[in-house]
């Protein structure tokens, strides 16, 4: 399967080296291999001793197009080990720096690699890239359909079975939490970090509480803040937060979070808000990685009850309020609500059973997977 950001990677290699970032098992290392191809690059990874014993003493081969380091962030001061390499010896060989926890970190502050690589992130799979890529059939109602029963991760939407699928969700997050958590020095924490993410998976779609989970864990909720943020380093769980420029300050203020694996959620209604969700984001972090557009993902809710799922802002404007239902096709209030405050938004409500769509008001009355199938990824 051929993914969307194969050609732009391609094309940034030739320049600088590339930092690819990512869920486990979205798909970095099958897309880093592709890249490589029969002839033209090395992967090594420096999980393995052989290949650890080549990265730190730099001797990657140099008559290669493209070398892929793997996991190598977990090699001490690394950046600084690669500037070192960018600056004596630029390309080729370009470096394909992969990974997950930590990498991410990299588009910060204070970070010793800028102006020497491009920064991509690899999300799993969306209806729109389903679409695009060779190997996979389906009309865009079938495919959000696959999604939603099998997941938008590469193994099990592959396999098309939903017992395997459920099988690969609970080992996927018990590897996250025991293999990654354990690398960030947390052992001690794990049990009540796994517990986190089960009352996480309750929550999905629902403003989350800081003090309500710290009083079920029976911890502080500076540390449940905490534990959060290091569960969006290792691209389990995403935070979309409050949109409140030009907006009363009676909004809330907690986050929705969701999973990248769309199905984590225990209920049907929550599986679709969360895969808009993800499928939303993917579209922004594709247009900043590839396109230079910084976008946000984010939602709207007042004390009152009005409330919108989705905000799409990109350069700081905000463009498109999305609402997600099942089958209802009434307009949504909150739509209209939130209109006096962001009248250059777009509209959108997405039904994913739905019959007719129309226009009411202004608000486009959409199918989910026909929206889905026009974003940019």
């Amino acid at each position: 399967m051929k993914r969307l950001q194969e050609d732009p990677l391609r094309r940034d290699l030739e320049r600088k080296y590339v930092f690819l970032a990512g869920p486990r098992q979205a798909g970095k290392t099958t897309l880093a291999r592709q890249l490589l191809g029969a002839d033209e690059g090395q992967y090594l990874n420096y999980d393995r001793a052989e290949d650890r014993q080549i990265i730190t003493a730099g001797e990657w081969s140099r008559d290669r197009k493209i070398v892929v380091l793997d996991e190598v962030h977990k090699f001490p001061k690394w950046k600084s080990f690669l500037k070192g390499y960018f600056d004596t010896e630029g390309i080729p060989p370009a470096l394909l720096v992969t990974g997950s926890a930590r990498l991410n970190v990299c588009r910060q502050g204070n970070d010793s690699m800028v102006g020497r690589y491009y920064s991509h992130r690899l999300l799993p799979l969306s209806v729109r890239e389903l679409l695009a890529v060779n190997g996979v059939r389906g009309k865009p109602d079938e495919i959000l359909s696959d999604l939603l029963r099998f997941g938008n991760f590469p193994e099990p939407f592959l396999l098309r079975s939903e017992k395997e699928s459920r099988r690969w969700q609970q080992q996927y997050v018990e590897r996250v939490v025991r293999e990654d958590v354990t690398d960030l020095s947390l052992v001690r924490s794990i049990q009540k970090i796994t517990l986190l993410v089960d009352l996480l998976r309750q929550r999905v779609g629902s403003t989350v509480s800081y003090a309500a989970l710290a009083r079920d864990l029976e911890v502080a909720s500076s540390t449940v803040k905490s534990w959060i943020e290091i569960l969006e380093q290792l691209f389990l769980i995403f935070r979309v937060t409050p949109y409140h420029q030009n907006i009363s300050r009676s909004l809330l203020k907690e986050p929705k979070i969701y999973f990248f694996d769309a199905t984590a959620a225990f209920d049907e209604k929550a599986h679709l808000e969360n895969l808009v969700a993800v499928s939303l984001l993917k579209h922004l972090w594709y247009q900043e990685d590839i396109e230079g557009i910084p976008g946000r993902l984010h939602y709207l809710r007042v004390k009152d009850g009005k409330e919108v799922d989705f905000l799409l802002v990109e350069n700081n404007i905000p463009t498109e309020m999305i609402e997600v239902k099942h089958s209802d096709t009434t307009l949504h209030g909150g739509l209209q609500h939130f209109h006096k405050f962001l009248r250059e938004a777009k509209r959108f409500q997405l039904v994913r059973d739905i019959r007719q769509e129309k226009t009411v008001e202004d608000v486009q009355i959409s199918s989910v997977s026909r929206y889905l199938a026009h974003l940019a990824a």
